[in-house]
């Protein structure tokens, strides 16, 4: 009796499920997904979502995958990209005695001494680590997910002190993954990081720095990597103490994009006006294609949903349009996912962008020959603070706005937008990397493009 009422129960559970499966299906078959009314000039020639997200993912992103692996494993230096010197590392990160004093000889908190006894007599160590992005599903950790952070507390836990893990032996839990790593950003699945910046503490005493990087570079495997490690103050945070982060972004340039802007001016051929929509898309989806050069046509347009729209962009224009973004204290909620437009709690929404600028560049690859080095654009990014995928919003609405050839100031009317859908989606996560983590004062010197 018991037995049958198991069945019968379970056989209902499973019809309901399936049925709200089916329910769930027949609402996303009818769903309407609504375009934001643009009400400006561009409103014709701009990308809806879908197409800003298929023009987007439709790049050899494995290269660039490559390249950022390359860098985690120093077989290519960022020098390679820019004309510039770069050695950030060891600029900032070699020694703790370069980092800036008020970073590694934090002042104390009121009523306490520099010798410090009990519960304050504790280390705290300062672990700047490079990894590759799409190794990871991200740096947070999550239960049954490879994590940057899962891995770095997994083999720090052994550093812990005796008597917690006493503790935590009588009480049969284990020691990995026992320590708590505060971080300066926690960076998405597919984002990579060259200098990302991380501590924990502990009060064993005798706990060698070497040994740490050891260990977790060991546990790295070729995609994780100790820049460096250090002992510091344990007022040190690696994110409320942190002044600015600089992110840089790698976007694959096709045939079109090298060549010349587009020409807003240009008629359109007749020819092409006749022919039919068919005729004129290069693709099996039919919302982006790129047309090839001929002598009847323009390489830089496409027909979709009626309208002819732009194939390429130019970088000079992308420049021109971060650029209005500099220096100035702004509300970019409306390049924000994953968080909420408008809160009561919680941090603010305004972010202040020392620097924001694009340029070409070509990127190299220990795994390409010369002949199959490509030509990518490169964005960078510097602020006191970046919200949920707002670089990668700002990409993608900068391509788009350049695309379409919008003004020079968009992105700041953008802002003034009502919902999200003004803006495109996040463009794809792999060409996003965390270049570095500052704790002193900005500097223009500190920037890769001029």
């Amino acid at each position: 009796m018991e037995h049958n009422f198991k069945v019968e129960r379970s056989m209902a559970v499973r019809n309901r499920i399936s049925q709200v499966a089916m329910e769930k299906n027949q609402i996303e078959k009818c769903k309407v997904y609504e375009h934001y009314n643009h009400t400006d000039s561009c409103r014709f020639t701009r990308w809806t979502a879908r197409e800003c997200y298929q023009y987007m993912y439709a790049r050899p992103w494995e290269k660039v995958n490559d390249f950022y692996l390359d860098l985690v494993n120093q077989r290519s230096n960022l020098s390679d990209l820019f004309s510039v010197e770069i050695n950030y590392q060891k600029r900032d990160y070699v020694d703790a005695g370069d980092m800036p004093e008020t970073v590694v000889e934090c002042k104390e908190a009121p009523g306490h001494s520099k010798d410090q006894s009990g519960r304050w007599a504790r280390s705290t160590f300062k672990i700047v680590v490079s990894y590759h992005g799409k190794s990871f599903d991200g740096w947070q950790k999550q239960p049954g997910l490879n994590t940057v952070q899962g891995l770095i507390e997994g083999v720090i836990g052994r550093f812990i002190d005796k008597k917690k893990a006493q503790q935590l032996k009588d009480k049969g839990l284990p020691i990995e993954g026992s320590v708590a790593v505060a971080v300066a950003g926690r960076t998405d699945k597919g984002v990579s990081a060259l200098n990302q910046i991380c501590s924990f503490y502990t009060w064993v005493k005798d706990v060698n720095p070497q040994d740490i990087e050891d260990a977790i570079d060991t546990a790295g495997r070729g995609i994780l990597r100790v820049v460096c490690i250090s002992k510091v103050s344990r007022a040190f945070h690696p994110n409320f103490s942190a002044k600015w982060r600089r992110y840089l972004y790698i976007f694959p340039l096709g045939e079109a994009e090298e060549g010349r802007a587009p020409d807003w001016s240009e008629k359109v051929e007749n020819s092409l006006l006749t022919k039919s929509p068919s005729e004129l898309i290069n693709g099996s989806n039919g919302l982006i294609a790129e047309e090839r050069s001929t002598a009847n046509t323009v390489d830089h347009m496409a027909w979709v949903e009626g309208k002819l729209k732009p194939m390429n962009f130019s970088v000079t224009r992308v420049n021109k349009l971060l650029e209005q973004l500099e220096g100035k204290l702004l509300s970019y909620k409306m390049f924000a996912r994953d968080t909420k437009a408008s809160r009561n709690i919680g941090p603010p929404t305004e972010c202040f962008v020392y620097h924001a600028r694009a340029t070409k560049a070509k990127l190299p690859c220990s795994s390409m020959g010369d002949e199959q080095v490509i030509k990518v654009m490169c964005v960078e990014l510097i602020a006191n603070r970046f919200l949920r995928k707002m670089v990668r919003v700002l990409v993608a609405t900068a391509v788009r706005e350049a695309a379409a050839g919008a003004e020079e100031d968009a992105l700041l009317k953008l802002m003034e937008a009502t919902c999200r859908r003004a803006t495109a989606p996040p463009a794809p996560p792999d060409g996003l990397c965390l270049v570095d983590v500052g704790y002193e004062d900005f500097g223009p010197r500190k920037c890769f493009i001029h």
